[in-house]
């Protein structure tokens, strides 16, 4: 057994074997797994800010592993016109917010303000690690903003300019609102409680008529901002509802705090009759707190969504007539246009391939993990990254035209459609808000014939009481809150059923690669042809494939050797200089006419077997495979502690599938089947009187995804197979669907703890309130803390417990060792 690989000093992940990255951190010298890493801890502790690592909580994100910042696309963000849309400038100093990468702690945090305001030019710098958004205030003249983001990537942080769309700034902005009319409420409320209870009779105090008249008026005036400004939102509900002859709970909202208002100004003019301002505004605040914090709610869930899909580049490489180029904003960028797109870098809009030849990684749409060649007359797709050589690309379509959009737009459709418990829950509001009004009709006249001073009164706290306020807001309270909450833990329900239909499912349709399997290839075994062992073997191959951006490269980990001269043969594989040694690795023909030697026989173990060799001869075999994702058990686990049947569905034919399949105890297992086959076993199912629900994530997957009583795709899964599903993995882990089965049984349980409760007070509310035994204010009481009773309970919905998957990340990251085949 080989030792286990030490962990780097900075970002933890492992450190390979003859690494030569090292620095003094701290007294010590410490060993680091790239020079990312060693360059980091180096300009860390020249800035004199070492304790960073004596007070940091977690490792801190590998800085290879953050987005590349080109010095060229840098350059674009000190054109004046580029920064106008997040650039301020107050006299000589500029202002600005960046979105930083690469925080994993508070510590971060003190590390990043302490060096920038180390900084001359810097004359204010303040983090917020809740949403890590950097404020900063300096002299763009002395230190233009790209010289302000490589110091921060030279600490390890890579930061962009903070530009929220449209719709996060209108979110912000009613946010603001509903917090300054929740505010004016709770402030002007108090002041007029005090005036009012003065005037009660209960407080014996002897006021004179000057000043009971007095009291009267200012609590009059402290409540008109109220009604006026803090109570906009019931009114205009209220009007709009009229408009369209659909009653919500704004119609009665609006009746009772209209009514009670009226007659708050007849008794402050005539002295006749009880001031009721205070109930006015505690009505008003209760139920502002209510929305407000309901409102909170959707705008984390609606900020998750925005955040899903950002995968088109900054910038690209316009040619122009000459062919040369220029790094232009993809703002710029226009129909027939033709751009350059290097290895490594991301396809920036639709359209195709004029020139070149390459591979590209088309796992945005495809699902599939290995690149595609492609080349000239080819299209491709914006967002999709060029693995190998440079591609000339005639753009063909640019914003809601590409089929980027079609997923953005996919994620407007979150949370449109309401379970069969919310329609109820609505239905039921309006039919009991109309009985409400026309029993107040006739409670009012019965009152007016019998007591006419009471009459009124008794009307408005049958409005106030009875508002079916908790009523409506039971379920969506609940399924907004279990929405975010599942958010937080990667899992984007596009279908509002599948919470409650979770319930009810009783067998699970398992696609294999890329849904059980990572859907990424890792170095498995080697089988030396030669004198070399495996452990010089994998080092030679790894100094060739660290040259390389093809996804296969990312299996070998990291190399103790250098490889010069490195040239990639898309389809065939890599040829470069190791130590002197001519290498080529990948297809055994490629491979062998180095050396004009015959190709040696390939194993008949499964996988994807790369022959390496040099000009005397083949070295060795490498076999790559995809592996078994490592929380797949406690899914299966899960699905069987439910009584669930599971089946694994799949188009691969190979004796991987069956391996997968005892691996995790599946109960029926069946490969090799075309989309119409699986079709017709969900349909078998369906005939059986089975629920089901199907995980996959590839085009094949999309038919059983769209019929399945409830289906998710994976977040790596094809755009198609996305929008046929009716959630999306976002965060790839499976231990996120074991929890989102628990939260759904809680949710339906809160959904109905929700509406027992308003049910239950508003019929038992109805006759005391008709009955006069009711006031105003204790109705105003009685019915806000009915509401916050349902909101906070479904706010216990938010309290989840995250999957480690930063912990699972560094796992899956550690190189594999390599494994001596006879």
């Amino acid at each position: 057994m080989s030792a286990a690989p030490l962990p780097c000093y900075h970002c933890s992940l492992p450190v390979p074997a003859g690494s030569r990255f090292t620095a003094r951190v701290l007294g010590e010298t410490r060993e680091f797994c790239c020079p990312g890493c060693q360059a980091v801890a180096e300009a860390i502790v020249a800035g004199g800010l070492e304790s960073y690592y004596r007070h940091r909580s977690e490792a801190a994100t590998n800085p290879e592993a953050l987005p590349a910042q080109l010095s060229d696309e840098l350059a674009l963000l000190d054109r004046a016109d580029v920064q106008q849309p997040f650039v301020r400038h107050q006299g000589e100093l500029a202002e600005t917010t960046l979105i930083l990468e690469g925080i994993s702690c508070a510590a971060c945090g003190w590390l990043i303000e302490k060096h920038l305001r180390q900084l001359p030019a810097v004359a204010e710098a303040g983090l917020n690690l809740s949403n890590h958004r950097l404020h900063v205030r300096w002299s763009d003249s002395q230190l233009p903003l790209s010289a302000l983001l490589a110091e921060l990537r030279r600490i390890g942080y890579a930061a962009h300019p903070y530009q929220p769309d449209r719709a996060a700034e209108q979110l912000a902005e009613e946010n603001r609102r509903s917090l300054r009319q929740l505010g004016v409420a709770g402030l002007l409320w108090f002041q007029a409680m005090m005036a009012t209870m003065a005037t009660w009779p209960e407080f014996n105090i002897d006021l004179s008529a000057e000043m009971h008249e007095i009291l009267r008026w200012v609590a009059m005036f402290l409540t008109t901002p109220i009604v006026f400004y803090s109570c906009q939102p019931f009114f205009r509900g209220a009007l709009r509802d009229l408009r369209t002859r659909h009653l919500t709970m704004d119609v009665s909202v609006s009746l009772a705090i209209g009514g009670a208002y009226l007659a708050g100004i007849w008794t402050a003019i005539t002295g006749k009759g009880d001031l009721y301002f205070d109930a006015v505004g505690m009505f008003a605040l209760f139920l502002l707190a209510g929305r407000y914090l309901e409102r909170r709610a959707r705008e984390r869930t609606a900020a998750a969504t925005a955040q899903l899909v950002n995968l088109l580049p900054a910038s690209c490489l316009r040619l122009d007539a000459h062919g040369q180029s220029q790094r232009i904003l993809l703002s710029e960028l226009r129909l027939g246009d033709r751009v350059l797109v290097p290895p490594g870098a991301v396809v920036p809009a639709d359209g195709l391939i004029a020139a070149g030849q390459s591979s590209v990684d088309e796992s945005l749409l495809t699902g599939e993990y290995l690149p595609q060649p492609r080349q000239a007359g080819d299209a491709v797709t914006g967002g999709t990254l060029n693995v190998e050589g440079p591609l000339t690309v005639e753009v063909q379509a640019l914003g809601d035209q590409s089929r980027l959009s079609a997923i953005v737009r996919l994620l407007e459709r979150a949370q449109a459609d309401k379970p069969r418990l919310a329609q109820i829950a609505d239905r039921a509001a309006q039919w009991f808000l109309l009985i409400l009004l026309a029993l107040a009709a006739l409670v009012g006249l019965f009152w007016w014939q019998h007591d006419a001073s009471r009459a009124f009164w008794v009307v408005v706290a049958m409005l106030v009481a009875t508002c079916p306020c908790a009523l409506s807001l039971a379920t969506p309270t609940a399924l907004t809150a279990a929405t975010g909450s599942l958010h937080k833990l990667g899992l984007l329900l596009t279908r509002g059923h599948v919470l409650e239909g979770l319930k009810h499912i009783d067998t699970v349709i398992f696609d294999k690669t890329g849904t059980l399997t990572e859907g990424r290839l890792t170095l498995r075994a080697i089988q030396p042809l030669g004198d070399l062992d495996s452990e010089r073997c994998l080092a030679l191959a790894a100094a060739l494939e660290n040259r390389s951006e093809h996804p296969i490269a990312r299996a070998f980990g990291r190399a103790p050797l250098a490889a010069e001269a490195v040239e990639s043969h898309p389809g065939l594989g890599l040829e470069g200089r190791v130590e002197g040694r001519q290498l080529r690795i990948g297809e055994a023909e490629f491979v062998c006419a180095l050396s004009q030697r015959s190709a040696p026989a390939m194993p008949q173990d499964h996988g994807q077997w790369l022959l390496l060799g040099d000009n005397e001869g083949p070295l060795a075999w490498l076999v790559l495979d995809d592996r078994l994702r490592e929380d797949a058990p406690a899914l299966l686990r899960a699905c069987r502690a439910r009584g669930w049947r599971t089946l694994l569905l799949s188009g691969d034919s190979s004796p991987m599938v069956a391996s997968v399949a005892s691996e995790l105890g599946i109960d029926e297992v069946r490969g090799g089947l075309r989309p119409d086959d699986k079709l017709a076993i969900l349909q078998d199912l369906h005939r059986q009187g089975r629920r089901v629900l199907m995980l996959g994530d590839g085009v094949n997957d999309v038919p059983v995804l769209a019929a399945a009583d409830i289906s998710v795709a994976m977040g790596s899964a094809t755009d198609l197979a996305k929008t046929s599903a009716d959630a999306v993995l976002l965060s790839n882990r499976l231990d996120s669907l074991v929890q989102a089965f628990s939260l759904a049984r809680r949710t339906r349980r809160v959904i109905i703890e929700n509406l027992i409760w308003a049910g239950l007070y508003n019929g038992l509310m109805l006759p005391f309130a008709a009955l006069g035994w009711v006031t105003p204010v204790w109705a105003a009481i009685g019915m806000s803390v009915s509401s916050l009773t349902v909101v906070l309970n479904a706010l216990r919905l938010t309290r989840v417990r995250q999957p480690q998957a930063a912990a699972a990340a560094i796992g899956q990251m550690q190189p594999p060792l390599p494994v001596a085949a006879p």
